[in-house]
């Protein structure tokens, strides 16, 4: 059966507990994410987010990087799914992997950082690692980013950002617990932004 042509199809990129993906699947049964159609998930690894997709009837495909010893292979077992698929938009949210995008996929590719990036971005920033080094430098601001990926570590063009202040007693635990809360308004409204875009 094919998707009704309205639907905007989103493949969702995880390696983790998958609280983003619950998020989005929260957002859609709620009516707010009405046009996506989650077509499949991809995870670097068994992890709980794949629990998540399958109890939501979404398709997934567990893809360890480890069994590839290509770039170019590791590209293709991610995207090659997403093609078969159809899908329109490729969404990493807790995607701990670095993958290359391939040229169909120029432009279709959305990631979450928990930052306002470009400060604390790069290889090896992930979760409470983002927040203390934040802490560390003093920062009275923080938040959240959500940017188009290109092959760099979060690098691509920026979509949208949301923003928070930093308490002076802030731990990298509670003011994770508080950029988190942002995500969950800002991917939906970043996967929303791009469905407008392309219908």
């Amino acid at each position: 059966m094919t998707a009704p042509l309205s639907s905007f199809s989103v493949a969702v990129f995880l390696s983790g507990g998958g609280r983003s993906l619950q998020n989005l699947i929260d957002c859609k049964q709620r009516g707010e994410l009405d046009e996506i159609d989650f077509r499949i998930v991809l995870s670097s690894s068994k992890v709980r987010g794949v629990e998540v997709a399958r109890k939501a009837g979404i398709e997934t495909m567990v893809v360890p990087q480890s069994t590839y010893t290509d770039a170019n292979a590791y590209t293709e077992a991610m995207f090659g799914p997403c093609r078969q698929h159809g899908v329109n938009l490729v969404v990493m949210a807790g995607f701990l992997k670095h993958v290359l995008i391939p040229d169909d996929f120029a432009g279709r590719v959305i990631n979450i950082h928990p930052s306002l990036l470009p400060s604390f971005g790069g290889e090896g920033m992930y979760g409470n690692r983002v927040h203390q080094a934040a802490l560390d430098h003093g920062v009275k601001v923080s938040g959240c980013t959500v940017h188009f990926v290109d092959n760099e570590y979060d690098n691509g063009p920026i979509l949208l950002q949301r923003c928070c202040d930093v308490a002076d007693d802030d731990t990298a635990a509670s003011l994770a617990a508080r950029v988190f809360e942002l995500e969950c308004k800002a991917l939906p409204d970043a996967v929303r932004c791009c469905a407008q875009a392309r219908t």
